[in-house]
């Protein structure tokens, strides 16, 4: 399948295997693709498909002994990569491909400082530069990918860093050697949208400046579709679908990428309304089923699937392995079907009563004391929620928007006293909760729950499904042992997940189905209030539309009031009635969440809708790409905390806090500081 005229890289039918205790499998099984000089190829696919597991096999890091090169060829140039010694292949390693891992934290050497780290990919590649020029380049590469003060970094250590700068220290490491080709392996999946639009201009920007090859491994196809050239679909280990990325996008020939690229949340779609998915999740490699493997989850499958589907050409460089590829519809009428329209711009709410509102937070705070010294003196405050109030009305939702640091889990957790807040009022059904007794709150936690994000983290891994879905009936006293396992087995059906769930443990399910598990012991007791705090972020895009539905079917079936935390601006807006954005402490815009995405009124709120990688190659790009990070909390700017950062700033933004006000002539109950907000509604900027 080599696509490309002149390519640099050839993988041709790659096969990559694992020894386990169950048998061999093949995590990449039959793989080949090319990519040319100055070509960006996009691999993407679900998490377990191979995509990690391929471009391990070409820089040759799987892990020993279990993971090996069964057959195929990877081709440098002339050179067979699988076929070279370990010290020939350390040598081409970080000298002719590079690799950027998907977590900088892990990737990194916490006991070693910045400066180290990168000088010690100029030792080892070129053994004659002296220690002096090593520290050069090592400072140049800094400050080629942005890093501010440079000379301050390379002293630093890795947990010192936020983690745009990490992901950006590891790019410069990566390019030290001036690489022929660079292999990103999900290197923006753990950052918000703001810090992976600019680390996509910056690999962007470098490529064209050096002219490498690159291969971009991601879930996220807006993503793809901003930066690749070509795009490789990979599923269960095969290559399901190859193609120019325009092409991919407008006229997909395989079910797979039908459905990854229709399951997208996006900011057209009418709120509230049921995503398109893909049922199930990806099989696992010891249960593959005979033929396509795509078929257990395709809409289309037919006796025929039961057979491997060849890779067929559809046109030039377009392959597509499906028996039936010329026989799908249009892939327009996957699109338009269902519930898609405009948004209604300064939709109107009812005003509401005082005993209309569920949940309310007025002047909520929640400072942390950092302490130092010999005597662990307090030396500082970190401002993590500073002053924030809004109101929930009953049955609806409420998204709380911003990027990591802002403090938007922390003030999730204030809201249910997992953190003690330090100032301000929390009231539930118009009752203050926040000097509630040990007693008094453990009731009130039957009525307020919260989602953690990472639902493998809040699952107690020595617990099985059943034991941990009784749990909440236990501990609050209800039923008797008959009755409880009843509900257990009553909640496993509400959220979609088989009745054997219960007698196994965390580590058997997938994300997704942790998320269930998850939701599940949240609704276990019916409680009035949900806190979901970034429950999708971790989940592939398929995934993650089988959650937002699941909870929107259970706020409709259980009227309940949600507070819906994230970064993702998209999912926020999809799923809530209203939205406040939220800056380094403070809520700087609030509003319905149609008149957020027609009419943002706050520079940050622009940045955020800006950011969002939209699955469209010919879409416009970043006319708000923000620059730099979020301040610390410790030391938060003065006046407007978001003046660092702002494009539009004036002198008067540095000096002058603004307040939170409605805006005239905006739509009802519309609020937001900025000094600016006028002018940004008349469209003068």
């Amino acid at each position: 399948m080599d696509i490309n005229p002149n390519p640099i890289l050839q993988v041709r039918h790659l096969i990559t295997a694992f020894d386990t205790e169950a048998g061999i499998i093949r995590a990449v099984d039959d793989v080949s693709f090319s990519v040319s000089k100055g070509e960006t190829l996009g691999i993407v696919g679900e998490s377990g498909c191979g995509k990690s597991v391929t471009a391990l096999s070409v820089m040759r890091l799987l892990p020993r002994p279990m993971g090996h090169i069964d057959a195929g060829e990877i081709l440098l140039g002339a050179t067979d990569l699988t076929r070279l010694t370990p010290d020939r292949m350390s040598r081409i390693r970080g000298n002719r491909i590079s690799m950027i891992f998907q977590e900088p934290m892990t990737a990194l050497n916490p006991v070693h400082r910045i400066g180290k780290q990168i000088s010690e990919v100029f030792r080892l590649h070129f053994p004659e530069t002296g220690e002096t020029e090593i520290y050069e380049n090592a400072l140049q590469m800094l400050r080629k990918v942005g890093i501010p003060e440079p000379e301050q970094r390379m002293r630093e250590y890795p947990h010192q860093l936020s983690g745009g700068m990490r992901q950006r220290v590891m790019i410069a490491m990566s390019l030290a050697c001036k690489p022929d080709i660079l292999i990103a392996d999900e290197p923006t999946t753990a950052l918000d949208v703001t810090i992976q639009a600019q680390i996509l201009d910056l690999i962007r920007a470098l490529q064209q400046e050096t002219g490498m090859a690159v291969i971009f491994i991601t879930h996220d196809l807006g993503v793809i579709a901003e930066i690749c050239d070509s795009v490789l679909v990979m599923y269960a280990g095969r290559v399901a679908e190859t193609a120019p990325v325009r092409e991919l996008f407008s006229d997909p020939k395989h079910p797979y990428t039908r459905g990854l690229l229709t399951s997208v949340p996006r900011l057209e779609n009418r709120r509230k309304s049921r995503l398109r998915i893909i049922p199930g999740v990806v099989p696992s490699l010891y249960e593959l089923p005979d033929g396509c493997r795509f078929q257990n989850r395709c809409p289309h499958a037919q006796p025929i699937c039961g057979t491997q589907p060849p890779m067929n050409p559809v046109s030039g460089n377009h392959l597509a392995a499906c028996h039936l590829s010329a026989q799908l519809p249009p892939v327009r009428k996957q699109h338009t079907e269902g519930a898609i329209q405009k948004p209604a711009a300064g939709k109107k709410y009812p005003a509401a009563s005082q005993a209309d509102y569920c949940l309310e937070a007025d002047q909520l705070k929640m400072h942390f004391p950092v302490r130092g010294g010999i005597l662990l003196r307090q030396i500082g405050t970190v401002y993590a929620v500073d002053g924030i109030s809004f109101k929930i009305r009953t049955g609806e939702t409420l998204g709380l928007v911003g990027e990591s640091g802002c403090g938007k889990t922390t003030a999730g957790r204030s809201l249910i006293r997992l953190c003690q807040p330090t100032g301000g009022r929390v009231k539930f059904e118009g009752r203050d909760i926040l000097g509630l007794g040990r007693r008094a709150l453990r009731e009130l936690r039957r009525d307020v729950q919260m989602i953690f994000q990472d639902p493998f983290e809040s699952l107690n891994p020595r617990h099985t499904i059943g034991d941990i879905l009784e749990e909440p009936f236990i501990i609050h006293g209800i039923s008797t042992t008959g009755e409880r396992r009843s509900k257990v087995a009553a909640l496993l059906d509400r959220v979609g997940l088989p009745r054997n769930a219960l007698p196994r443990f965390p580590h058997e399910f997938s994300g997704g189905q942790r998320q269930r598990i998850g939701i599940a012991r949240a609704i276990a007791l019916n409680p009035r209030v949900i806190i979901c705090d970034e429950p999708v972020s971790a989940l592939d895009v398929s995934i993650q539309s089988q959650i937002i539905n699941l909870l929107l079917e259970l706020q409709q079936e259980m009227g309940l009031t949600c507070l819906f935390i994230s970064h993702d601006l998209t999912v926020v807006r999809h799923i809530s009635d209203h939205i406040a954005v939220m800056y380094l402490g403070k809520i700087v815009e609030h509003t319905d969440a149609d008149t957020i995405h027609t009419m943002p009124l706050h520079p940050y709120t622009r940045a955020l809708l800006s950011a969002i990688p939209v699955p469209d190659p010919d879409a416009a790009r970043n006319a708000h790409l923000l620059s730099g990070d979020v301040p610390s909390p410790i030391h938060p700017p003065a006046g407007c905390r978001f003046h660092t950062r702002c494009p539009l700033r004036i002198p008067r933004c540095a000096q002058e806090e603004p307040l939170l006000r409605s805006v005239p002539a905006s739509a009802d109950a519309h609020i937001v500081a900025c000094h600016r907000a006028e002018e940004i509604l008349s469209g003068a900027l």
